[in-house]
């Protein structure tokens, strides 16, 4: 699945993505690819989805 990075909190380690479909999708540091990889607001990313307790979360996730 591909988005666009919506906002992300280097310091907290945090933020959403929105998807093409209009989505938003929880995003936390540990579900990045590249561990010094900063997210950044419209940044194009392609992740995965799983479930968790909270509800879909982005997992994999890495620069276009």
């Amino acid at each position: 699945m591909t988005g666009t990075v919506k906002w992300y909190d280097s310091t907290k380690g945090f933020g959403f993505i929105q998807s093409e479909d209009n989505k938003d999708y929880f995003v936390h540091r540990t579900g990045i690819l590249d561990s010094f990889l900063s997210l950044e607001p419209d940044m194009k990313v392609e992740f995965e989805i799983k479930e968790s307790d909270r509800g879909p979360v982005a997992f994999n996730v890495k620069e276009i």
